[in-house]
Formats: structure tokens, sequence, C-alpha cells
């Protein structure tokens, strides 16, 4: 079974504020800098803005679903994504409920990525979740989301969640739910991709970690018997532009190295994109052609240098592209 993947290439952004201030400073979001790179946003023709999320990070972040509130009401063009959703850290019931009127807010422009997480076990003991449970709790949260967005009346009787018979009110604007994309990398993650999800957003793969994982995902999605009209396919890229590889190599490594509090230089060298304009395409053809279609995009490096960064890939990598749009 080969999945039906979209026919156009999208671009998006990752993460919508940014430090303004010394990193080892107090930090304060600016919503005057969040409106203007929405503005940005769609000025050079991009497709999506994307938040990720953390209840406790190693850097300071909002929550997900606010922000693309907030960013909703400046855009009426965007679409809005999050890469990824920590959805075992929340009852679903009530991600339900706010993820149904985000689907409102941004006027049916939602897309729902969803991860397990689990590489700081600290948040999970935070928010009372067994960090083991994850997986399960994912795939029977899963279950709950997609029985309260039909705005029916249902029940669920599971071992995680049980509730009797409630109708979740308003239902979200597209039919059935926003799409709903599953993260992650791990046999198990693929294998409920392919059998619960509209789509698959990884990270930190390569294209032909990718390309494998999409064979694992629609055997998955065809030994469950789905059929299924259009597949979302997308990756989170890290990239930085510079003159050099190993300009750009020094600077995505410093700045990931912080971000994960652990040396990323190696994990930099395998999984970004990385080097001039042609060195960042190619690394877009290479992800295109093992069947990416939308990509988000985290530009690495010093915050004040990121407009500028965003500026060069529309102004020097798309053009390198328009044969595959």
């Amino acid at each position: 079974m080969d999945l039906p993947l979209d026919d156009q290439l999208k671009f998006g952004i990752q993460t919508l504020y940014r430090r303004t201030e010394p990193a080892t400073g107090p930090w304060r979001p600016d919503i005057g800098d969040a409106r203007a790179l929405v503005a940005q946003t769609e000025r050079l023709g991009f497709d999506s803005l994307w938040v990720g999320d953390h209840v406790a990070f190693t850097t300071p972040m909002l929550d997900p679903l606010l922000q693309l509130a907030q960013a909703s009401a400046f855009s009426q063009r965007l679409t809005f994504g999050t890469a990824v959703f920590l959805l075992p850290l929340r009852h679903p019931t009530l991600v339900a409920k706010q993820v149904a009127t985000l689907d409102h807010l941004t006027e049916g422009r939602l897309i729902f990525g969803t991860g397990v997480g689990g590489e700081f076990p600290n948040e999970f003991a935070a928010c009372g979740v067994p960090v083991a449970e994850r997986g399960a709790r994912m795939t029977e949260a899963i279950e709950v989301l997609r029985k309260l967005w039909t705005g029916e009346a249902v029940s669920h009787d599971g071992p995680f969640y049980a509730f009797p018979e409630v109708r979740l009110e308003p239902a979200p604007r597209q039919a059935g739910g926003p799409p709903l994309w599953c993260g992650g990398r791990s046999d198990a993650a693929l294998e409920r991709a392919g059998r619960m999800s509209d789509g698959w957003i990884s990270y930190v793969v390569t294209p032909d970690m990718y390309r494998a994982a999409m064979d694992k995902i629609a055997a998955a999605a065809r030994g469950a018997g789905r059929v299924v009209d259009r597949f979302g396919t997308g990756h989170l890229l890290f990239l930085r532009i510079d003159d050099t590889y190993e300009a750009a190599l020094d600077v995505a490594a410093a700045a990931l190295s912080v971000r994960y509090a652990m040396d990323f230089r190696k994990a930099a060298r395998k999984y970004a994109a990385l080097g001039r304009a042609e060195d960042i395409a190619g690394a877009i053809e290479a992800f295109h052609r093992a069947g990416v279609r939308h990509f988000v995009l985290d530009f690495i490096g010093p915050y004040e240098e990121r407009d500028q960064q965003i500026e060069r890939f529309a102004n020097e990598v798309r053009p390198l592209l328009a044969h595959l749009a």
C-alpha cells in the first residue's frame, strides 16, 4: 500500500516567540515580535506557522495552544500547527475542547501534531504521568479525541480515561476534527501513525530513515485495513544558512547544544541542513524524494538573526526548489 501524499510542497516556520534579551537574563515574550513574525511569514509566502511543546524544558517555552490562538488573530491565511503537542501529559477530554476551540479560531486552518515525549522525565512527574505509560496513554487519548470531535454524545471506558455519555459542543470546524499527525521514530510510534493518524511529522531523522519509516507506516495502515484518502507528511528540519558548511555547523551546534543541554554537534552534522543555499536545497530535495511534503523549518542560531535567516531562505533557497512545487 502506497500512502496517497499531498501534491503540493509546503513550508512552515517553527517557533512563534523568540528571546529578545540576553540568554543569561530574564525572558519576557514580546507580543509585537510575534505579530511581526506572522507578518513576515505571510509576506514571504510561507504556508504555515508551528510551535513546539514542553511543560518544563531547558529553555523558556510558552503553551502551544495559547500561542497559536493569539497568532490566529494576526493572520487570515496561514495554517497553524503543533510540532508536537505532548498529548500524554494532559487529559484528552480537556485537550479535545481546547483544540476544537482553536480549530474555530483558526477558521479550520489547524494541524494537530502530537507526540509522546519522554526525553525529560521530570515534566512527566510534574504532571503525575508515569513515563512508562506515555505510549499507551497516547493511543487511548487519540481514541478519546476522535470520539469527542464527532460532536455526538459519546462515552468511553478505558484503562486510563473513562466517562459516561457526554457531547462536546461546538464540534471542531473541520469535520471530525483537525488533521491529527503523529510524531515519533520508534516502531510503536510508526505503527500507531499508520493505524490512527492523518499524517506523520518527524524530526532528527535522515531521508533514508524517513523513507523506511514511511514503509512501516504504510504497512501498519494496510494491516489495520484502512482506506486512506490523503496522508500528510511533515518534517521538522533544523537549518542554518551560511557562507560555508563549517560556519553553519559551528553556529547550529552551539545553539542546539544549549537548547537540549547536551553536545549536539554530531547530531547536527547528521540531521541538520547546513551551509549555502544550494546545500539547503539539496537536503530538502532528498527529504522530498523520501516523501516529505510539508517542511517545518527551525532556523538555528542567535534569535536576533532569525529574521535574516528567514529572508535568506525565501530569497535564496526557495527559488532553487521551484521545480518541486
